[in-house]
């Protein structure tokens, strides 16, 4: 699982961040009772994850693993090896 690096990129940090907060809101708002402020920290939550996707389709997501062989990567290795 460590190869993938799965979630350590910029656009799953804040995503992440950005829900937490929105979840911190929420359990706040639920101990005061105020419904409309629960409603609120719910829509952070889910806009931590509209922020999150929109900041991986800008290029900000996983970024492709270092163990993962290319098609060029193997036609550059084949051009070397027919070069020597």
């Amino acid at each position: 699982m460590s190869a993938a690096a799965h979630g350590h990129n910029p656009a799953a940090w804040t995503g992440v961040t950005i829900s937490f907060v929105g979840f911190a809101i929420a359990g706040v708002a639920m101990i005061l009772p105020s419904v409309p402020v629960v409603w609120g920290g719910l829509a952070v939550v889910v806009l931590g994850g509209v922020i999150g996707k929109a900041m991986s389709m800008a290029g900000m997501g996983k970024q492709p693993s270092p163990h993962v062989e290319t098609v060029e990567d193997r036609a550059a290795a084949a051009a070397v090896a027919a070069a020597a």
